[in-house]
């Protein structure tokens, strides 16, 4: 049956028809192909800031000071203007054409003091309570002495998250990590799923659980990593010393004279080197799937030979690169060599993927990235690796590879034109380089008309070719609105495009 696509057939048809049950949300969200964007606003008069993003129920737009050390949240609004004599439709005013025009500033906040910078890829919005969390720290030192830290991992004097009330910016909590070393690009190190936030702590090799109470205090509820349950620091010690209260009681037993009897003369020592705990569980979990998979003793000790214990000191060497939550109890922790924990884009480096039960302390599965059942469990439940919570209402209309069958043919057409096997899933929003031909968006049902295009930049292009540009984006999540961002890896202003639906 033939369809019209105008905004007035869609609307008769809603009134006069019924649609599928559980289908009426999706029925609704095809009028945005009806309101897209139509106009652009090139090169705005706009404040010198560095913009964020748009929370994701639409109610502010983050901002961070040139210097990094001011916070400036805005409203987004919608054009609205007046004319004292006619208005020519087909042009806006100059006053419209301002920032202020769609963006109102609610305020200004002093984040960082004078030795810490915000970091400016990191930001999280807790929506039920318009929370937002953000990060400031003080540079990176190469040099710190290791003291029980990962061997390679720079140290950070002083990382500070400081939870907002987006409302009025009022502070609400800190939470501060000393000589630590968090990834805070893109929150590579951060992973918020309801009221529960993880931290990695990469130097240290420890996740921090906390909860976000509902009166905007950060609550320390677990650490894993040294330990997995809350009594093993005290069984272990208990132990140890236990252990030496022993050795003592034997030398005390022992002639005037040891060395004739083949012993040491020094006192023990109470430096034992132990693994930790999340790297015990993962070693027995390794080491129990390949025990099971043969039934013969002889045939399982050749397996366990090629490979356990021929790569048990590679294991040994994983180290926590990011932890995000499953649901409440499950983690997926991701592995892998040091100088891929500490880079800002670890795409091109082997990785593992753990499934942790904070309940149990046991890992329930252990996957290498390029495995075919980790990438078939990423494509048909691709809603449970969003980086929030399901809880979230517009989560659960997001066309992904498990819903939509066009999205999982793009997923699979770009597994097999990937040039390298070393990272299948890798879902992180960075800035991409500029260029001049626009961005178009297109109608997915026939006839596949051009609905709008983005450009970036300024109207006439850019003069200078030599200059390396990168580009960002951000998206109103419901109202026909987008920002186009034009940087320069010189100091020079941005070139901020708005385009909207007149």
């Amino acid at each position: 049956m033939f369809r019209r696509h105008n905004i007035a057939a869609r609307i008769f048809d809603r009134q006069i028809s019924t649609v599928a049950p559980g289908t009426s949300v999706h029925h609704t969200r095809r009028f945005y192909e009806n309101l897209v964007p139509n106009c652009t606003i090139y090169e705005v008069e706009c404040p010198d800031h560095l913009y964020r993003k748009i929370t994701e129920d639409g109610q502010y737009l983050i901002c961070f000071s040139r210097n990094h050390q001011d916070l400036i949240v805005y409203r987004p609004t919608w054009l609205s203007y007046s004319c004292k004599e006619e208005c020519d439709t087909n042009d806006l005013p100059p006053k419209a054409k301002r920032f202020e025009s769609f963006f109102s500033q609610l305020y200004c906040v002093s984040l960082a003091s004078s030795n810490e910078l915000i970091c400016k890829d990191f930001f999280l919005y807790m929506e039920s309570n318009q929370f937002g969390l953000f990060a400031t720290s003080t540079t990176q030192n190469h040099d710190a002495p290791v003291g029980g830290a990962v061997q390679g991992v720079p140290s950070i004097e002083k990382i500070t998250f400081h939870l907002l009330r987006l409302e009025d910016g009022v502070v609400l909590d800190q939470k501060c990590f000393h000589n630590d070393f968090i990834n805070l690009a893109h929150n590579m190190g951060v992973f918020l799923y309801d009221d529960l936030l993880a931290i990695v702590s990469i130097r240290y090799q420890t996740i921090h659980i906390l909860q976000i109470r509902d009166s905007g205090n950060l609550v320390d509820i677990r650490a894993i990593g040294t330990f997995c349950r809350e009594d093993d620091e005290l069984f272990l010690n208990s132990s140890t010393q236990s252990m030496l209260s022993h050795e003592k009681g034997k030398l005390h037993q022992l002639p005037e004279n040891p060395v004739e009897n083949g012993l040491h003369q020094s006192e023990p020592s109470s430096d034992y080197c132990f693994l930790s705990g999340i790297k015990q569980r993962l070693l027995s979990f390794i080491f129990r799937g390949i025990w099971n998979e043969e039934p013969d003793q002889a045939l399982r000790v050749q397996s366990l030979k090629k490979k356990f214990y021929f790569h048990f000191q590679d294991y040994v060497d994983l180290v926590i690169w990011k932890v995000q939550f499953l649901d409440r109890h499950h983690l997926l922790i991701k592995f892998g060599s040091v100088d891929g924990g500490v880079s800002r884009n670890a795409d091109q480096h082997p990785a593992f993927f753990a499934v942790y039960n904070m309940e149990t302390t046991e890992i329930a599965a252990f996957y290498q990235n390029t495995a075919d059942e980790l990438y078939l469990l990423f494509e048909q439940f691709c809603d449970h690796f969003h980086a929030t919570s399901r809880n979230s209402l517009y989560l659960n209309f997001i066309s992904s590879h498990s819903n939509n069958m066009h999205a999982r043919e793009q997923l699979r057409s770009a597994k097999n034109k990937a040039s390298s096997s070393l990272q299948l899933i890798s879902a992180t929003d960075r800035h991409r380089q500029s260029t001049d031909h626009p961005i178009k968006f297109i109608l997915r049902r026939p006839p596949n008309t051009l609905k709008f295009k983005i450009k970036t930049g300024p109207e006439a292009g850019s003069t200078d070719s030599r200059t390396k540009k990168i580009s960002s984006f951000i998206f109103h999540p419901f109202l026909p609105l987008a920002l186009s961002i034009q940087q320069n890896l010189s100091l020079q202003p941005s070139v901020v495009n708005i385009h909207f639906r007149k």
